[in-house]
């Protein structure tokens, strides 16, 4: 494999990414080899059945989720993308569009038929400033934490 065939597939995968709906979930097998692993603050998960699941469910507990591709470096046989998570949420203040900031690691592997797997997937994002901090009565707490060791 060619350093610029898993440049092409990165872009391809970027698209599939930003575009990923619950119609298009089942389709991220041709993205992870079948044994694939996948690292966020919440999940660790091995195989593509897995993966699928961390999606559906982030489709089912969110309105309008989508990922928005800001940064790119493919370097060997990995890259490190950096995104804007976007949504809102259903079961509390869902008017508020909300962001996460974070990054992804993706390590590949060549494929038997020619193309490149995800072989490792892990997404690099601040839990506490960027998802807990926005719950009412958690959020107080961790911003008065925050305050508290950077006293």
């Amino acid at each position: 494999m060619s350093p610029s065939s898993l440049n092409d597939t990165v872009d391809a995968l970027v698209v599939a990414f930003e575009s990923l709906s619950p119609d298009t979930v089942k389709t991220l097998g041709h993205w992870y080899a079948a044994d694939a692993r996948f690292k966020d603050p919440f999940k660790e998960v091995q195989g593509v059945a897995a993966i699928e699941a961390i999606f559906e469910h982030m489709f089912d507990s969110l309105h309008e989720p989508r990922f928005v591709v800001t940064e790119r470096i493919v370097q060997g046989s990995q890259c490190f993308l950096v995104w804007d998570f976007v949504f809102r949420f259903k079961t509390m203040d869902s008017q508020t569009v909300q962001c996460i900031r974070g990054g992804s690691h993706l390590q590949f592997a060549p494929h038997t038929d020619g193309s490149w797997r995800i072989t490792l997937h892990r997404d690099y994002w601040d839990a506490a400033e960027e998802l807990y901090e926005k719950f009412p009565l958690v959020g107080g707490l961790m911003r008065w934490l925050k305050k508290r060791v950077n006293a």
